[in-house]
């Protein structure tokens, strides 16, 4: 959609609870200027932790890439090249940059804070209220660079300032065939996923729009999400608190743990099931079916469209 004011998107794409590709946005200089020697030049010479991959599909669940510190000159010059002089694993080894706070586990991404002289080029749209800001994450990566599927409890933007993204994206409601394993999914090739070992995914409903420089993809929180790096890019994410601010967990800074409610009905859950471990197979067999009937009944909705 081209050019949607704060009043539209608030009004008619909102509510609707689904992802949106919003263009022609005004976000201000870097579009034109973040050309790969003046990002190295602007922010110089600090020392950022990267993601470094000697594969293009990069699995969080096994860890097939390791954490390296780089210069941030240095880092950006071998993000944009496709074969390296230096490397740290292989020549054509890939490259991530997640910006995160001064202390991971207290601190959260604002690139203000982390990129000051970048973050003055840019505008954020302004569709959520001041109050409402969580985190504005600042991400480079390497050509062909494939992020795993995976789903955010946060509302967020994806502004893709330059290169050119991929994303493939799933409804929270198709979470029974995405294999997941906490907020990611297991099924790493999208393109191409083994059938034989991930057969209910294949009735997941795919979505899939691509980013230009200067789009901005609304992603509804529990949406879930697959990212393709097609060309050397610049994104910047931010992400803002639908819900009350008290209903997420204090210690989030990454915009990924469960809502406090959800996790506390997840433990009690638990307990459920381990007290049903006192019956015999068929009776917690039947049981545990009627527990599901019963979830089915007073939690599901029935007006997904």
């Amino acid at each position: 959609l081209d050019g949607v004011t704060r009043e539209r998107f608030l009004r008619d794409i909102y509510p609707r609870r689904k992802p949106v590709v919003l263009t022609g946005l005004e976000l201000g200089t870097c579009t034109t200027k973040w050309t790969i020697d003046y990002l190295s030049q602007a922010e110089g010479s600090k020392e950022v932790k990267i993601h470094v991959s000697a594969v293009p599909q990069m699995d969080f669940l096994s860890k097939n890439f390791v954490y390296r510190t780089l210069p941030f000159d240095a880092f950006v010059r071998r993000a944009a090249e496709v074969k390296h002089k230096e490397y740290f694993l292989t020549e054509d080894e890939k490259y991530y940059l997640r910006s995160v706070g001064e202390d991971v586990r207290k601190d959260i991404a604002d690139i203000r804070k982390q990129f000051p002289i970048l973050a003055e080029d840019v505008h954020i749209p302004e569709y959520f209220e001041k109050e409402q800001f969580f985190s504005s994450v600042f991400r480079i990566s390497s050509a062909g660079l494939q992020l795993w599927t995976h789903y955010d409890v946060m509302d967020n933007f994806l502004i893709q300032v330059t290169g050119r993204k991929r994303v493939v994206l799933y409804s929270p409601r198709d979470a029974p065939y995405l294999y997941l394993s906490g907020t990611k999914s297991e099924v790493l090739d999208v393109d191409d996923p083994d059938m034989e070992k991930y057969p209910l995914f294949v009735k997941a409903k795919r979505y899939e729009c691509v980013l230009e420089a200067g789009d901005v993809l609304f992603i509804p929180a529990l949406w879930f999400h697959n990212v393709i790096s097609e060309e050397f890019g610049v994104a910047l994410n931010v992400f803002w608190k639908h819900l009350p601010a008290e209903s997420y967990d204090k210690t989030d800074t990454y915009g990924n743990k469960d809502p406090m409610a959800a996790s506390r009905a997840i433990q009690i859950l638990d307990r459920a099931l381990k007290t049903l471990e006192e019956l015999p197979e068929e009776y917690r067999d039947f049981y545990a079916r009627r527990m599901v009937l019963r979830i089915q009944e007073k939690a599901y909705r029935n007006d997904y469209g």
